[in-house]
Parts: structure tokens; sequence; C-alpha cells
């Protein structure tokens, strides 16, 4: 039986009593929080994990059943936090990984102290009134293209997502994580991510919340990140001054700055 820890690949550092877990967002893994993390490590308890599929997570834990909504990957968190103990947790997202701690905060709230959103999005698709950037046959074409061929897909997309010409580092680096992700799970995890809709479950969340939006993020809207603010009762918004959508390392002081203002 594959354990929590080899399912995840769960990781501990720090030295601190607070706990502060960080979630990956879609194609990266907990190697892309290396520029933010190490900077809590006196003060928390730092908790790194890989969703199933990406990293060094265990992939023969895949179960497509479980994993049919993001709410089996809220799941996984909930299940390392009481595997080791873990309670009153701050929990920071980025991207898909936002909000799928909001669904962990609501279905177990008294885990989840505080719970901070990088580049968030409830919803991709554009429904009526709501622009989430992307229309249904655009998305298609996007999973389509995945599954036809994902390196191809991975080495086009990794630039335009991080957005920062001047920092090939970024695009690089999440390169790089894609190709460590299984492409089966990962165009799995992808149509779930792209198709799904959390926009009704947004004010049931409880939890104090920090949205953190970059500015020309291709992914994300600024409006998305305010309609979020608007939706969430104990919430706050704060448009960094960087651009894409992986600022945990194109602008890692910005985000390390935010996050200890909201912590303290």
């Amino acid at each position: 039986m594959t354990t929590i820890l080899e399912r995840n690949n769960v990781t501990f550092s720090g030295a601190g009593r607070d706990v502060l877990m960080f979630g990956h967002g879609y194609g990266g893994d907990q190697t892309i929080w290396h520029a933010v993390a190490p900077s809590f490590e006196w003060d928390y308890r730092i908790v790194l994990f890989d969703y199933v599929g990406a990293g060094r997570s265990d992939r023969s834990a895949f179960d497509p059943e479980r994993y049919k909504s993001l709410r089996g990957y809220a799941l996984d968190i909930i299940d390392i936090c009481h595997e080791f103990g873990l309670e009153k947790i701050n929990f920071v997202g980025h991207s898909v990984s936002g909000m799928i701690g909001a669904l962990a905060a609501i279905m177990e709230p008294g885990l989840f102290a505080n719970l901070i959103m990088i580049d968030p999005s409830p919803c991709y698709l554009n429904q009526n009134d709501y622009q989430g950037g992307f229309s249904r046959d655009e998305v298609d074409q996007l999973l389509n293209l995945m599954e036809s061929d994902f390196k191809g897909w991975s080495t086009h997309m990794a630039p335009i997502i991080a957005a920062n010409p001047d920092k090939p580092h970024v695009a690089a680096e999440f390169a790089a994580c894609l190709e460590r992700n299984d492409p089966r799970i990962a165009q799995h995890f992808a149509r779930v991510t792209f198709l799904s809709d959390y926009r009704d479950d947004l004010p049931r969340l409880g939890t104090r919340t920090l949205i953190l939006q970059t500015q020309e993020d291709i992914m994300v809207g600024v409006h998305i990140g305010e309609y979020i603010q608007r939706t969430v009762a104990n919430s706050n918004f704060v448009l960094l001054d960087a651009k894409g959508h992986l600022p945990h390392l194109s602008a890692p002081e910005l985000v390390i700055q935010e996050i200890e203002k909201f912590l303290q």
C-alpha cells in the first residue's frame, strides 16, 4: 500500500511551530517553491508536496475516479494534514492550487488558519457575463494539442505562461517541471482544471484569504482576482508589480513580502 508520504512525496523543513504549506500549480511540482519557501524556515514548519502525477509523487496512486474533480486533490491536502497531525495551517496555493486549497478549507475549515492564493481562478471558461478568459473551443483546442503532443505543447507554452523574456530561467524552470509530469495524468489534470467551475463554492469559504494577482497574465486576468475578492467575504486583494503567471519564480521577493505582511 502506498503511504500518503510516498503518494504525495511530502517533505518537511523549518524550525517553527506554525505550519506553512505550499501547493504547486498545474504543470509544476514542489521544487518550484525554491525561491520562496526557504525564507520562512526560521518561523514556520514548511510542508511541500507533489500532486499525484507531478514531481516525485507515486504515479501508481493515480485514480481517475478520485481525481475526476479538484475535490479529489483537496482530499489529498486533508489527508496530509490528518496523517501528520497538522492543524491551523497557512496554505499557499499557486494557480489551480489556490482553488484546491479553497475547496479543502471549505470541506474542513478547522484545519486552516489562512489561505493565500496566487493567480487563482474558479472558472477558466467564458460563461454568459463571466469572462474566464477562454472560450470552450479554445480550451478544446488546448486539450487536443496536449493529448496529441504533450512535449511540444510544453515547449511552446512555457515561455508564454512565464511571460518574462528578460528572465529566461522562469520559462526554463517551468518547462523542466512540465517534463517531470506524467503526460497521461497531466492531460487528465488539465481537463479537470480548465473545464471546472467553482464559482458557487467561493461564498462558502470562511477562511481568511489573500489573493495575489499579477499583471499581464495570459492564464488569469486581473478581473478574476477582483471577482474572487468580491465573492469571498474575509479576503484581501493585492495586485503585484509583476507580470506573467509564475511570480514565485519571476518576482519571489514580492511574493515573500506580501505573504509575510499578511501572516503578521
